[in-house]
């Protein structure tokens, strides 16, 4: 009998809709092919446009049944134009970061044969990496009661040990696993400003103390400035990279650049126990509405759900569906056949995922 998971969606806004309606069919239809695994798809009301309504984000009943789901896939959220009283932008998806403790933001930087780098990569040279991002605290510690006076403002960065010795042993452990997988040669590189913050010299001590932990891996620093241009230069010399969250959130989106742009870029932030996937775009309300959306990035999250379920369950299976998910969208572009128009293509959201579809075969 096929095993069964809830999972709760967040379908967004502006063009949050268009792009998780066929990534949710196209999850479905690889499950139903699969056989072994089952997937339960129950949409939460959220985001900016609920909140423009009721006055609220996030709502309780909502958040409870994230909490209670199997994995979140969670959608573009936020519009410019709807805001909290103090000025900043609706944000569910940093909400439930918080509420569930979802300290290790997943960034993937990948570039397959064919792929839409702008770089001009070195022969033999490929790009393959993992940011993570500490995604609960740091620099985003404040947001939404930062002090503000009429002539300064604060915000107040926090480190912790707990979630930095979480943090790391998380990012050692994807060491080991991409090295056994012959995906890297089992580095992980710290990300900070410890030359000049002490909050960074902390949290570049205990990533020291969990470095020593790990025989067999290699350990080492760098300063955010000098990774943001050596992810220009020679970003194959990365294996996982680990940071603090507003520095992860910069070099993500340069990793998203890297590879072809925010709609090739997946991403997840996951705890202890639960788990969000997402597209790192954001909710492009300028096309919403005109079935232009790439959903390139929405379904590449779902891959990363696949895969994070499946080790969570021992479904190899699952971990395989991911990764052909993967191998499809990749072949898709690297063709620049039944892309959107940010790839250099004329198909349509929907055209695009259907092409994802039929070339697994489901």
């Amino acid at each position: 009998m096929a095993q069964s998971f809830d999972i709760a969606v967040f379908e967004g806004d502006g063009i949050g809709p268009e792009i998780t309606a066929p990534t949710t069919a196209l999850l479905g239809a690889l499950a139903a092919k699969s056989g072994t695994y089952a997937l339960n798809f129950k949409s939460h009301a959220a985001g900016a446009a609920h909140y423009a309504k009721t006055g609220d984000s996030l709502p309780e009943a909502s958040l409870k049944a994230a909490e209670v789901a199997d994995a979140i896939l969670l959608s573009a959220m936020g519009l410019p134009d709807v805001r909290y009283d103090d000025g900043t932008e609706i944000s569910p998806q940093i909400d439930l970061r918080k509420a569930f403790k979802l300290f290790a933001g997943v960034r993937p930087v990948r570039v397959a044969p064919g792929g839409l780098t702008p770089l001009k990569l070195p022969e033999g040279k490929g790009i393959d990496f993992v940011l993570i991002r500490e995604s609960t605290e740091g620099l985003f510690h404040t947001q939404g009661t930062g002090e503000v006076t009429e002539n300064e403002a604060r915000e107040t960065l926090l480190i912790t040990r707990d979630v930095c010795e979480q943090l790391f042993a998380f990012a050692f452990n994807m060491a080991r696993e991409r090295k056994a997988q012959g995906r890297g040669p089992g580095r992980v590189t710290c990300v900070d400003k410890a030359n000049v913050f002490r909050a960074f010299a902390f949290f570049r001590q205990l990533f020291d103390e969990e470095a020593a932990k790990h025989k067999g891996l290699t350990a080492d620093h760098a300063y955010v400035d000098a990774t943001a241009l050596w992810m220009v230069q020679k970003p194959w010399e990365f294996d996982v990279m680990v940071t603090e969250n507003m520095f992860g959130d910069i070099l993500s989106d340069l990793g998203a650049g890297l590879m072809g742009g925010l709609g090739l870029a997946p991403s997840a932030d996951i705890g202890l126990h639960q788990a969000v996937f997402q597209p790192c775009h954001g909710s492009a309300p300028d096309i919403a509405g005109q079935g232009r959306a790439n959903p390139f990035a929405m379904i590449l999250s779902g891959a990363m759900m696949l895969d994070w379920l499946g080790l969570k369950h021992n479904l190899p299976a699952m971990c395989e569906d991911g990764a052909r998910l993967r191998e499809a969208v990749d072949a898709q572009v690297a063709a620049r056949a039944d892309v959107t128009a940010d790839l250099g293509g004329t198909a349509s959201t929907v055209q695009a995922a259907q092409a994802v579809q039929k070339a697994l075969g489901c």
